[in-house]
């Protein structure tokens, strides 16, 4: 590795390799609604809107992880040609 040889950042990051995670996202978005909807009608609707709360707030931590993680893996660092040519 040559500390004067010039790189080049490059994401090569698609739709497609963040598509399984949207919908698992969407999915888990979905079941907690549908969660506090069959809570609503108990006694103490409070119970579910803590409900669809908690489980939105304790799962995008995991999604942030996924996306950051997966977005990492999709950045190389390349070496560039030294006469100016992408």
């Amino acid at each position: 590795m040559d500390p004067a040889q010039p790189y080049r950042l490059r994401c090569t990051l698609t739709f497609g390799d963040i598509y399984g995670q949207i919908l698992i996202w969407m999915l888990v978005i979905i079941v907690s609604l549908a969660a506090g909807l069959a809570l609503m009608g108990a006694s103490k609707p409070i119970f579910a809107l803590v409900g669809v709360g908690l489980i939105l707030v304790l799962s995008l931590p995991f999604l942030l992880f996924a996306f950051t993680t997966t977005l990492l893996n999709h950045i190389a660092l390349e070496p560039a040609s030294r006469d100016g040519a992408a």
